[in-house]
């Protein structure tokens, strides 16, 4: 299972072919891709910034393939864990990418991401990057 981030939808809205390739494949395999609501958040906000009625149609087709997910209180204690130990390591991420994380991380989900070094430092989340051939 794989949870899209922002960066990955912004792409595929773009019409990268890596992505949309890597999207299709991993579809076709019957893998389920889910959008967390964090996600959501930063790409509706966008539109409402920035009306685009292209993307803005082509993301509603993305999550009726890819639903959007609500972050439960499971997921919210994993960010509280995930703050800390990235602030006592050093670390400043943002916390739209803490949830983000943190969503992964209690999901057991891969996140695809081309944004590896906000996510790098998060213990046991899974990244793979679909910009990539």
């Amino acid at each position: 299972m794989y949870a899209l981030d922002t960066n990955i939808i912004i792409r595929y809205l773009r019409n990268e072919k890596n992505v949309e390739r890597n999207l299709d494949n991993t579809l076709a395999r019957k893998c389920r891709l889910y959008v967390p609501k964090a996600v959501d958040y930063e790409i509706r906000r966008g539109f409402n910034i920035t009306p685009t009625p292209r993307k803005e149609t082509a993301y509603k087709i993305l999550i009726e393939k890819c639903p959007i997910v609500e972050a439960d209180i499971n997921i919210w204690e994993r960010a509280i864990l995930i703050y800390g130990e990235l602030y006592r390591k050093g670390f400043t991420v943002g916390e739209i990418d803490i949830l983000i994380g943190a969503f992964c991380i209690e999901n057991d989900y891969t996140l695809v991401t081309n944004n590896t070094s906000d996510f790098i430092n998060m213990s046991g989340l899974k990244i793979v990057d679909w910009t990539q051939s």
